[in-house]
């Protein structure tokens, strides 16, 4: 059976496998230079490629204050900072750059466009594509609760560690795909999914704290760990939940195991890696 968690109009599940970035592609991402945001030796420095579902995180001159596109971004206390792009992004950007010392800047960032599959999925019960009004009830309630939890804007600066895989297993859903669920067009496809048995573990991916654990109608069994600065990672169609909100993890900790909870057709880890209400594509950042 093909891991499959189609998604409602907000909250973007998984699906059948699709191949995930050629190597050359990942390696040329994981490797991109950084990016000089200001002029002179206390210049803020940007990694990361701006693309569509793209996430970066800089450094800058600890006091420096930042904005894209107008909104204000936080800054750590050794100057770390992180921002991501939408999947619908538009072409541009624009980084306001001020340091304590030196003068204030703004760069303009070219946000490359990026193709997505399409994922046609069928023999879905209707009541998976469709939910009664109860279900829409429930939903309503949970989207609310995952939002105030990925609006979460804490000092942590665990976002700037290296992003480590939650799971082992085949890559059956990408990040971005438009997807058709028994032939009605649905919303894009927000995470990555990795299938395996039910009992696979599953570790976090950066230290953190738990914001969110619960049982989602679509989602399953979740969790949400905050990693600062409005950072956060999902974990969901988990068969056991093994840490409680409000705990702090480690990265690589064993915090779930695999299950296929949730609007799904067999067992598989959907991971998600979002900025505040934004989602972004985790795999690009994921060490081979």
């Amino acid at each position: 059976m093909t891991p499959c968690c189609p998604d409602d109009a907000r909250q973007g599940l998984s699906c059948v496998g699709l191949p995930g970035p050629a190597p050359v592609l990942r390696r040329a991402l994981l490797a991109a230079p950084a990016l000089l945001l200001a002029r002179g030796a206390r210049a803020a420095e940007l990694r990361g490629e701006p693309a569509q579902g793209g996430f970066l995180v800089g450094r800058a001159e600890p006091g420096t204050r930042l904005a894209l596109d107008g909104r204000a971004l936080r800054v750590g206390p050794s100057g770390e900072f992180a921002f991501g792009f939408s999947r619908d992004h538009g072409p541009r950007a624009t980084l306001a750059v001020a340091p304590n010392s030196g003068r204030a800047e703004t760069r303009a960032l070219e946000v490359r466009r990026r193709e997505w599959d399409v994922q046609h999925i069928t023999g879905l019960p209707p009541a998976q594509v469709t939910p009664d009004e109860a279900a829409l009830r429930r939903i309503l309630a949970e989207r609310e609760r995952l939002a105030l939890a990925r609006a979460v804007d804490s000092t942590l600066t665990e976002f700037a560690a290296p992003l480590a895989w939650p799971a082992r297993g085949r890559i059956s859903g990408i990040f971005g795909s438009q997807r058709v669920l028994n032939g009605q067009p649905r919303q894009p496809h927000y995470g990555l999914d990795v299938a395996g048995p039910v009992g696979t573990p599953i570790n976090a991916a950066l230290a953190g704290k738990v914001t969110l654990s619960g049982d989602f109608f679509f989602f399953g069994q979740l969790l949400v760990i905050d990693h600062g600065h409005g950072v956060n990672t999902l974990y969901a169609h988990l068969s056991e939940r093994l840490v409680a909100e409000g705990e702090t993890v480690a990265r690589g900790q064993l915090v779930a195991k695999m299950g296929a909870t949730g609007r799904v057709t067999g067992p598989h880890l959907h991971f998600s890696l979002s900025w505040y209400q934004v989602w972004l594509d985790p795999q690009p950042l994921l060490a081979a």
